[in-house]
């Protein structure tokens, strides 16, 4: 497991939601607030518009904004880490220079989506977007939502060769898999749960920690179970996950991030709707979403 002081983002990251005002324009106000949030609630970096931000539906100049706004406030806080990946190269590469210059700490790129790359061009898409910029780098791996998985062998290839490439956020569900490159990682890099339901496991094969959608709606829950994890106290880690696995699991009901918006709207907390093609949740979802956050302690 990486320690401490290896690890530039420390071990409970959420991935925030993008709050979008009643005209469904990002409200890069609400935006700042939820990071203070979430940082109260124990979060030790905030990644700004990965899957559970919507930036699929974000323009370039929108999460610029944000990731500036966000940088402005968080200097001297936690880590801000901006997503810059696109299934281009090349876009890829612009886009992390330019948000590199709005003072965020980290970028986060995923495995290209929909034309499915070999490993080889997986390998040489992170080296060159790493090679463009001087900001510690976490890859993302989710072969659900890219069509191809990137294997552990390209994973520790890019680990051992590229210098600021920090960590890589696995969503691949294969724990076989995320066992390899933690025992195959270089000193500093860094192998964070992309599911928060396998967070437990993936630190008891070495993981340092989760980027996680729960993160959103209860920091300080999924805050336990790592710090737990972190120092060994591997009963009370299990105990912590199995207290907030029923949230865990009901926020993906339906496509994420629909559940997680809902859930910081049900906690008071305003974030507004979502952008076609998602979908608002339906009142059904919102109940049953409403009797899990009571059960599991985050709604009053």
């Amino acid at each position: 497991m990486a320690n401490e002081s290896t690890l530039p983002f420390g071990r409970m990251i959420p991935a925030m939601v993008t709050p979008f005002d009643e005209a469904g324009n990002v409200d890069v106000k609400q935006a700042v607030a939820l990071g203070r949030r979430l940082v109260e609630g124990g979060s030790d970096s905030l990644l700004v518009f990965g899957t559970t931000g919507e930036g699929p539906t974000v323009s370039p100049e929108d999460k610029l904004a944000v990731f500036e706004a966000m940088a402005a406030d968080q200097k001297g806080g936690v880590p801000v880490i901006a997503n810059v990946g696109t299934n281009c190269t090349a876009d890829s590469i612009a886009f992390a220079r330019k948000a590199a210059q709005t003072g965020v700490d980290g970028l986060m790129a995923v495995v290209p989506f929909y034309n499915k790359p070999p490993q080889e061009g997986l390998y040489r898409h992170f080296r060159a977007i790493a090679e463009a910029v001087d900001l510690p780098i976490v890859m993302y791996n989710i072969p659900g939502r890219c069509g191809v998985n990137m294997t552990a062998e390209t994973t520790l290839r890019l680990a051992r060769d590229c210098e600021n490439i920090a960590a890589v956020k696995e969503a691949s569900g294969d724990l076989d898999q995320i066992a390899r490159i933690c025992d195959g990682a270089p000193e500093g890099f860094a192998v964070y749960s992309g599911d928060d339901s396998l967070t437990y496991e993936v630190m008891k094969r070495g993981g340092a920690g989760v980027i996680s959608t729960t993160g959103n709606c209860a920091p300080a829950e999924m805050k336990k179970i790592v710090d737990n994890a972190a120092a060994g106290r591997w009963d009370e880690a299990r105990a912590a996950h199995e207290a907030i696995l029923p949230l865990m699991k009901g926020l993906f009901a339906t496509a994420n991030p629909i559940l997680v918006k809902q859930a910081l709207n049900l906690q008071g907390f305003s974030v507004g709707g979502l952008r076609l093609p998602l979908v608002d949740a339906t009142f059904e979802q919102t109940e049953a979403l409403a009797a899990i956050m009571r059960e599991v302690g985050v709604l009053d």
